[in-house]
């Protein structure tokens, strides 16, 4: 296996940021207009207590080195909620197109049914090709789409679209 997954670590958090603003930087993947500071994004990672959690992927050809990251997120904070998570990844732009993203959804679905989640969701942008594939491959359900919900740092506007699987 080319791919590894894990917990992320205090190391990580360079990296997550990185790879974050790239995805902020490039549009079309967050609904975040600007890039986030480390301190933000360590504050991120820290607001992701058990069951939840953020968790990397390194390759073997760089070891030591996360090449993307996803989360097991809170979905909504009232209690009726729980085991219910939002799921969020981001890939390298670098790595982008490699596999890293199956791989990753695939890890972060395992770790939802580990943790006894019972739904994992996923919001995301409606041309969001790539997210929207993997939706579709691992048998999530579209529930909803919100026309021009959002804007990216581009300044495009966005429908949202709204998946779920039952865990």
């Amino acid at each position: 296996m080319p791919y590894t997954f894990r917990a992320a670590a205090a190391s990580d958090l360079t990296a997550i940021t990185d790879i974050y603003n790239a995805s902020v930087i490039a549009g079309g993947a967050t609904a975040d207009l600007t890039p986030r500071t480390f301190e933000q994004r360590q504050a991120w990672v820290d607001s992701h207590k058990p069951p939840y959690g953020v968790f990397v992927v390194e390759s073997s050809e760089k070891p030591g080195q996360a090449i993307g990251f996803g989360a097991l997120s809170v979905f909504y904070d009232r209690a009726g909620y729980d085991g219910v998570t939002d799921l969020a990844y981001y890939i390298d732009p670098a790595w982008q197109g490699k596999g890293v993203g199956t791989f990753m959804l695939q890890h972060l679905l395992d770790e939802a049914r580990a943790r006894h989640m019972r739904k994992a969701c996923g919001i995301i942008f409606a041309d969001n090709a790539g997210s929207i594939a993997l939706m579709h491959r691992f048998g999530f359900t579209q529930f909803g789409l919100m026309p021009a919900a959002a804007t990216d740092s581009t300044g495009t506007m966005r429908d949202m679209s709204y998946w779920y699987l039952d865990l």
